[in-house]
């Protein structure tokens, strides 16, 4: 990054703070104030480090500051330059996870067992066979695979082994980064226990209620620190993580930090998806740097067609053939040509009919989340906000909602801070309805289980209008029909792991309004997040720590 518009204040006072402290002068000062202001804008940008060379590891060694592994300011370790914060984060974490993976059980005679909840076929490989397998003997197990390739139906048969093959009974912990995939989870585990090939017992003791991590860990907000840690660890035999690769460094390294001596860890998620919002890209580093605790499911059972031609021709960067894609008739994808509002219109018209036709709540969010737009940028054209503002200008021009009003029947709102006190939590999303049991009065509907949670609109914490959301805001979601909109001009958002993300949010239809040349640009852009997770991983699991 050499940019001179790319960094922020902030940057340039922190580079300029470090280095007015330090032993340097000359040019070796500017030298290392440069680095600093590299470190710190790279930092905000969601990567752990920066490379440096021979050089400049001189440089950084002789200003004072730096050191290769104590507590310093900074840490000039091998090729790359830390943040004391996060070279302990993630030196902490690859050793716990190295060790873990280095942990086995005796998996016993499982063949009947497997057989019965894998049923052979054929010649063809089982990947989820072979994970739950290997699940059983491990202490940490990592199992990736793209959407429909059966990850949580998966876990579910990992658990039904564990729990018929492990004395005594083992405390099992469900959990996810978001309270929108923690319910995904629970959800796939209430639908398909019922199925299991197992006693009734067994199905008994499979948890049902998944948590966020945050909750599972206890925080204790404003501070960063939750009431389980090291020294008050988690009373859980088996942590089950869903959408691991929304999870932080940070938030990882807590994680790990919490499990009991003798606990497993079983991580899902998609590899290929975007990494955390905040520092580094764990799921992919920890795929990179334990193989042999990894499993990728190869076969997706639900996730077929163009939807499918299209993602893999994303994520294999194949700008060409996705466009081409883009462009069949009467196909499950296609580009909107123009402006996007009619189309959005329309794919809303069944939720706004249940509105009007004053029908149940379950009714109505089940006809809202089956379509949504998913946006690449908070502003500008085709954003969030252009978006939302002008479908609420067209309802209202149609007569489908009152004008000029804030509050209406039928207006979606995403909540945008945690409020515990509320029960309320970032990226939950509620419904603004006519309530019957209070005279008709509005009042924002909140989804709990089968049950729902009604607060009048003035009560709520911080929101956002939520017909169309971010594709980041979109991970852990799923929806039959959406509309990816991207901007009119290339912008450091915009990556293939985006893109990726958002096609595979879709069960039914992928429609993508954009120009070929920012589309194409998306494709093109491959986030690489820059650590030493990876390496510090194969070294610290292939044997002990030193």
């Amino acid at each position: 990054m050499t940019d001179e518009q790319a960094f922020t204040d902030l940057d340039r006072g922190f580079a300029r703070f470090l280095a007015e402290r330090s032993r340097l002068s000359g040019a070796n000062k500017n030298r290392f104030e440069a680095l600093l202001l590299q470190l710190s804008a790279q930092q905000s940008a969601g990567h752990s480090c920066i490379a440096i060379g021979a050089e400049d590891r001189e440089i950084v060694l002789a200003s004072g500051l730096a050191s290769a592994d104590r507590a310093t300011p900074l840490i000039a370790e091998a090729e790359r330059l830390y943040l004391q914060r996060y070279w302990h984060y993630e030196e902490r974490l690859a050793r716990q996870l190295g060790a873990l993976a280095r942990q086995q059980f005796d998996a016993g005679h499982l063949e009947a067992c497997l057989d019965r909840y894998f049923p052979s076929q054929g010649d063809e490989i089982d990947w989820q066979k072979t994970a739950a397998q290997a699940a059983v003997g491990q202490a940490l197990s990592i199992i990736t695979g793209g959407p429909g390739t059966g990850k949580t139906t998966t876990v579910l048969k990992i658990l039904a082994l564990l729990l018929e093959t492990s004395l005594p009974a083992l405390h099992i912990a469900l959990a996810a980064p978001t309270g929108k995939a923690a319910m995904r989870l629970q959800e796939s585990i209430v639908a398909n226990k019922p199925g299991l090939a197992c006693a009734a017992e067994v199905k008994a003791r499979i948890p049902e209620q998944a948590n966020t991590l945050h909750r599972l860990l206890g925080a204790k907000p404003p501070t960063p620190y939750f009431r389980h840690d090291a020294g008050n660890p988690l009373p859980y035999d088996v942590v089950v993580v869903d959408e691991t690769s929304m999870v932080d460094l940070a938030l990882m390294s807590k994680l790990v930090d919490a499990l009991k001596p003798g606990s497993r860890l079983i991580l899902l998620g998609d590899k290929d998806q975007l990494a955390s919002v905040e520092s580094g890209s764990v799921l992919a580093d920890l795929s990179a740097g334990l193989a042999e605790n990894t499993v990728e499911l190869q076969k997706s059972h639900r996730f077929q067609g163009q939807i499918k031609q299209l993602a893999v021709a994303v994520n294999r960067q194949d700008a060409e053939l996705a466009w081409q894609l883009l462009q069949e008739p009467n196909s499950a994808v296609r580009r909107l040509n123009g402006d996007p509002i009619d189309w959005i219109i329309e794919n809303y018209a069944e939720y706004l009919q249940a509105i009007a036709d004053g029908a149940d709540p379950v009714r109505i969010f089940a006809a809202f989340n089956r379509f949504r737009v998913l946006c690449s940028n908070q502003r500008g054209h085709n954003s969030v906000g252009e978006i939302n503002r002008r479908v609420e200008q067209e309802l209202a021009s149609r007569g489908k909602i009152r004008s000029g009003s804030i509050w209406y029947a039928g207006k979606p709102v995403m909540i945008t801070a945690n409020h515990a006190g509320m029960q309320l939590y970032n990226g939950d999303i509620g419904l603004c309805l006519n309530d019957a049991e209070h005279g008709g009065q509005l009042r924002v509907f909140f989804p709990r289980g089968e049950e729902f949670r009604k607060l009048l609109p003035a009560r709520l914490p911080p929101w956002e209008t939520v017909f169309a959301m971010t594709i980041h805001k979109s991970q852990g979601s799923e929806f039959e029909n959406i509309v990816i909109a991207l901007p009119d001009a290339v912008n450091p958002v915009l990556s293939k792991e985006l893109l990726y993300t958002a096609i595979t949010r879709a069960k039914k239809s992928v429609a993508v309004s954009a120009e070929q040349a920012i589309f194409d640009a998306c494709v093109g852009h491959r986030v690489a997040r820059y650590s030493g997770l990876a390496a510090k991983l194969q070294t610290y699991a292939s044997g002990p720590n030193r």
